[in-house]
């Protein structure tokens, strides 16, 4: 496939990626481990929600490819492990900063809890004033 090709389909992906996400995304910077079938990784997580997160990465592994999470959520003892896979990718080179959006899968109903609650406190007005403080 043409470069112009591939690009035409990155940003056809990105406008469904948008119009597919139910709840907007909470900031949150948290270390991420990940690996695939050959690789393994850390990066940092830029932001969260009740379906996925945000990888800063300026190598992503292709679309569609199968993840296998770890990361702590702030206030939290226990590390959380979720499987995912690679939704969409940022290039380097933009405004923004390249990396994959990660679609959780599979998740257990207390790592889903554990993720939805954190959410819900960072969106509200006082976890604005706590972020900014």
């Amino acid at each position: 496939m043409a470069r112009s090709g591939r690009r035409a389909e990155a940003s056809a992906r990105l406008g469904a990626r948008s119009e597919r996400r139910q709840s907007p995304r909470a900031p949150l910077v948290v270390r991420v481990a990940y690996a695939t079938v050959d690789a393994f990784f850390t990066e940092f997580a830029q932001n969260v929600n009740e379906g996925g997160l945000f990888i800063e990465t300026e190598t992503p592994p292709p679309l569609d490819t199968r993840v296998t999470l770890h990361f702590q959520l702030p206030g939290s003892e226990e590390p959380l492990f979720a499987e995912g896979r690679v939704a969409w990718c940022r290039a380097p080179g933009g405004d923004e900063p390249p990396g994959i959006g990660v679609e959780f899968e599979g998740l257990s109903l207390a790592a889903r809890a554990r993720i939805n609650e954190l959410v819900r406190r960072l969106r509200t007005p006082q976890a604005d004033v706590a972020r900014s403080a």
